[in-house]
């Protein structure tokens, strides 16, 4: 009997998924990882441990997006594929420019690789590296000092080992530096093309490029693997090993390394406006040894000698400023970015405020999990009955949940502002804080949110300033911080909730000195009277200033946040916790955790606060349970 019922027919699929499919199969099989997790998201691409985001591909998808999708995959696979990122990270120079150029080479070594190999490869690169310096503006730039070096050698270096000439966006770039490249390092240029393949050797030689240049001054090795290498020797001499057995001894060690540590950035699609590309640049560059989400690994030994936290300074601090949100935006205009912020991630909302419930659940569990003993009245303690049979004549035990109360807690979000952070990032930032910020004032903790950016571009009045004094060697801090105060601790959220749209602001999002940002919102927090203070910060790179940076020695910014995280670390009653959106902060913070998609910002947000709270809360249960066992005693 025929049935007139219709069978259900699925869901009639996106016109992109074949492309995804396509894209999803061949990068696993160039990176020969099966198990590679990709996603596609409109946000900069990004490959952290075992997860890659691609950018998302229109629906109406022409030959050349498609190129640019591909090549952004194909880079990722090749770095996955070719590069030993233990034997990376073990060359990495100390200095942060010189590592950016060590990065940006080792990138471009991979992918000439591929090139080499494979013809479709090298187009789809090429359309990937052309669309980027296009978005960046880099076909309009004049001036040398606008141009980064590591991108011009990168595109150099390319040039030598593949034959192909720049893409048209980036041939004015690698013309400003070319002369002043080849003259100093053209004969290590020269010597790549036959060491293409060996990734220890072709280090070495990029060291010598970077000497050349005078970067090589910074350039610093883990002292613990120098002494390894040292036993190693040892060893190999005492038991007569020949040069065979000692290759596959370092091969055996590497692969153990590679297992521990296998994460690894790539250079990201710069989707940022022109003024933003130079941070983005020196960002991505910095990607390249981040250790995968949830494993910390911080290293101990590192910068022991270097100088500590006071040589670092501003050439003038009468330019910076400390504003609350409203004075930086009319009242109506902050009404409209809000309701651009709600509109932005109105699907998103519901899934962080089920997590804000989840941790709301678990904090208010907490409260009513500790008891007070020996009391006059309430429930009868049957633990303390056999002092009753021991002594009649002892009066019985009554015991009393008490409330572990959070009031006497303060919570600082410090959120990065810099431009790197713009579009997603930013937005669901923005939205986790605020949710965050209800959830807690909900459980009586005080929540202060607190964001950090300069206010100009390139160095603003500050360098100007210098400059009008002639320019004095090593001036220290170059731009105007801006250090915005979403909402106060004693502010109820209801009347700072608007604050939150003036990150959706165009235009506010420039640099960021997270070493300062850090230190002003410690004092703020320090100054408060609650007896537990919490920091967690926000951010998706390491500390980036062109006009500081240019000025001064390469790791400038990041040895003063170093220098700021280990005094809070050590010396300081705060509890400081980092996320990282898309950047390793494990090799800066000790309680850290790195995200790869912005998404993931407020579950990592829900369960490091969670852990905090739930440790304290174990903390008091233990001193209880210990002072309840010295009464019975």
């Amino acid at each position: 009997m025929a049935s007139n019922i219709k069978s259900k027919t699925s869901t009639k699929e996106s016109p992109t998924e074949p492309f995804k499919r396509a894209v999803t199969g061949c990068m696993r099989a160039i990176a020969r990882k099966a198990d590679l997790e990709i996603s596609y998201a409109a946000e900069r691409p990004g490959l952290a441990g075992n997860k890659a985001r691609l950018p998302e591909p229109p629906r109406k998808l022409s030959r050349a997006e498609a190129a640019i999708v591909r090549g952004n995959a194909d880079a990722m696979a090749l770095r996955l594929a070719c590069s030993n990122q233990a034997l990376h990270r073990r060359q990495q120079p100390g200095g942060q420019q010189a590592r950016a150029v060590f990065e940006a080479v080792e990138q471009a070594r991979v992918e000439a690789i591929g090139s080499r190999r494979m013809d479709g490869v090298a187009g789809n690169i090429t359309a990937m590296l052309d669309d980027r310096y296009h978005r960046g503006k880099f076909d309009q730039i004049t001036d040398r000092s606008d141009a980064p070096i590591e991108d011009a050698l990168a595109l150099l270096v390319r040039e030598k080992l593949t034959g192909i000439a720049p893409p048209p966006a980036a041939r004015r770039l690698v013309d400003l530096w070319r002369p002043v490249l080849e003259a100093k390092a053209g004969r290590d240029l020269d010597r790549l093309d036959e060491l293409i393949e060996d990734q220890q050797h072709f280090g070495e030689v990029v060291h010598d490029m970077l000497d050349a240049l005078d970067m090589g001054e910074d350039r610093s090795r883990d002292e613990n693997d120098e002494d390894e290498e040292g036993d190693d020797d040892k060893r190999q001499q005492e038991q007569g090993q020949d040069g065979e057995g000692a290759e596959s001894d370092e091969s055996q060690r590497m692969s153990a390394e590679e297992q521990q540590a296998t994460t690894d950035e790539v250079p990201e699609n710069a989707a940022e406006a022109v003024d933003a590309q130079t941070a983005d640049m020196a960002d991505d560059a910095d990607m390249g040894d981040a250790e995968s989400p949830g494993e910390p690994q911080r290293p101990r030994n590192f910068g022991r000698n270097e100088p500590r936290g006071p040589d670092y300074r501003a050439f003038t601090m009468k330019f910076d400023e400390t504003v609350a949100a409203e004075d930086l935006c009319e009242p109506e205009e902050l009404d409209r970015l809000r309701g651009y912020l709600d509109k932005q991630l109105s699907h998103l909302q519901g899934v962080v405020a089920r997590l804000a419930n989840r941790l709301q659940r678990r904090l208010m569990a907490q409260q009513n999990r500790s008891w007070e003993f020996d009391l006059e009245e309430g429930l009868l303690d049957t633990a303390r009955l056999q002092r009753v049979v021991i002594d009649p004549l002892h009066a019985l035990s009554f015991k009393a949940e008490k409330d572990m109360q959070f009031r006497d807690t303060v919570v600082t979000l410090l959120l990065d502002n810099s431009g790197s952070m713009r579009g997603r990032p930013i937005t669901v930032a923005a939205t986790c804080a605020d949710i965050l910020a209800r959830t807690l004032e909900r459980c009586g903790v005080k929540v202060e949110i607190l964001g950090f950016t300069t206010r100009a571009w390139k160095g603003g009045q500050s360098r100007e300033h210098w400059l009008a004094a002639g320019k004095p060697a090593n001036p220290g801090r170059l731009n105007d911080l801006r250090h915005i105060v979403y909402k106060s601790a004693d502010a109820p959220w209801r009347r700072a909730r608007k604050n939150l749209g003036l990150m959706m602001r165009e235009g506010l999002l420039k640099e960021n000195i997270d070493g300062e940002a850090l230190d002003w919102a410690h004092k703020r927090l320090l100054a408060r009277s609650e007896q537990r203070k919490i920091l967690m910060m926000i951010s998706d790179g390491a500390p980036v200033d062109d006009s500081t940076l240019s000025v001064n020695p390469g790791n400038y910014l990041e040895r003063h946040l170093r220098f700021v995280i280990e005094e809070i670390e050590t010396r300081s009653p705060v509890e400081l916790i980092a996320i990282g959106i898309g950047h390793d902060v494990t090799r800066y913070y000790r309680r850290a955790v790195t995200i790869v998609d912005a998404e993931e910002l407020g579950g990592a947000m829900t369960e490091k606060l969670a852990e905090l709270f739930e440790e304290h809360a174990a903390a008091e249960r233990a001193a209880s349970q210990t002072r309840t066992r010295r009464n019975v005693a």
